[in-house]
């Protein structure tokens, strides 16, 4: 699968999961919007923390679409690497794998469709 297919896939999973559980995802829609709106950070910085934490925790639905977000708000593949090399540095071997997924949905998600 790709990761073009899994966060398409994540998508349609969590539109069912949303439908079922309405005021929560709601909730949680209202708490996403917060943490990013009115900060001083950009929303290319506010995103890198976002994938920084989503390694750490092993969550791959978070790091695609973490690297999604990044790229529609410019990021480049070496500012992405600068991230991964922090990421691994606090996370070690664990973040180590969770950064190469990183890595290769950027280059996937990079290379024409």
């Amino acid at each position: 699968m790709t990761y073009r297919d899994k966060i398409t896939s994540m998508r349609s999973e969590l539109r069912v999961m949303n439908k079922l559980i309405p005021q929560t995802a709601a909730a949680f829609a209202d708490l996403s919007k917060a943490a990013k709106d009115g900060q001083p950070l950009s929303t290319k910085e506010i995103e890198y923390i976002a994938l920084g934490i989503a390694i750490a925790q092993h969550c791959d639905p978070c790091v695609n679409f973490h690297v999604e977000a990044l790229r529609k708000a410019g990021a480049t593949r070496e500012e992405l690497g600068a991230v991964l090399a922090m990421a691994v540095q606090m996370g070690g071997g664990p973040s180590l794998m969770y950064a190469a997924h990183a890595l290769a949905c950027w280059d996937e998600l990079d290379a024409p469709a």
